[in-house]
């Protein structure tokens, strides 16, 4: 299944060419984004099909240490993580200016909120379970550069569910390079099961909008 999923971006990964801009034979040469289109959307909103997260409206500097992270192998690397092995050798033929044309490009997307899909969770109940969040992602989920925390409001709902399940179970953050991701870890030992994780998420969907 992993394969099957890869084998397009592959095919577009060793088709590239300099003269394409996807890994260039001058770093000022532009990134192909053909190349992020398959899994993060042409208009940024993400895939549930792929499970590629919302880019638009993402912070820059979020999206720079997570593209950086799986460039350097300290996310995506665990056979677990599916959808994290799936970016991660994407990323690794990333130039610093590929990853700077990627920020730049990517900042030209106006945030809109993901539409939310979430069925059977207790927004009520995840109101209480996110008051632990809060202090890093903010009251509102809107995040903090400070803390290091991104924005969860507006996010995949999707997206985020897997990943907390990802961080619950060792899949994420657990890489000495990861250290934010370490702290995210820790943090989801208040989220007892998949039905908590569904209940804070479907709390985090009504906030920001």
């Amino acid at each position: 299944m992993l394969r099957d999923a890869l084998l397009p971006l592959l095919a577009l990964v060793s088709a590239a060419t300099p003269d394409a801009g996807l890994w260039a034979a001058e770093p000022h040469e532009p990134v192909d984004h053909r190349f992020c289109f398959t899994c993060h959307g042409t208009d940024g909103m993400g895939s549930e099909g792929i499970n590629g997260p919302r880019l638009a409206g993402m912070e820059p500097w979020y999206l720079k240490r997570q593209l950086e992270l799986f460039r350097a192998g300290g996310r995506g690397k665990h056979p677990d993580d599916y959808h994290g092995m799936e970016m991660q050798p994407m990323a690794v033929i990333l130039t610093d200016e590929n990853i700077a044309d990627i920020l730049e490009w990517a900042a030209t997307w106006e945030y809109v909120p993901a539409t939310p899909t979430l069925t059977g969770g207790n927004a009520q109940r995840g109101q209480q379970l996110y008051q632990a969040c809060s202090s890093c992602h903010g009251a509102n989920a809107e995040g903090s550069e400070a803390m290091n925390a991104p924005q969860l409001a507006g996010q995949n709902d999707w997206y985020l569910v897997t990943q907390l399940k990802n961080f619950k179970a060792g899949y994420r953050g657990v890489d000495p390079l990861d250290q934010y991701g370490a702290m995210m870890r820790t943090m989801t030992s208040g989220l007892t099961d998949d039905q908590a994780i569904v209940d804070v998420v479907s709390y985090i969907n009504t906030l920001g909008r």
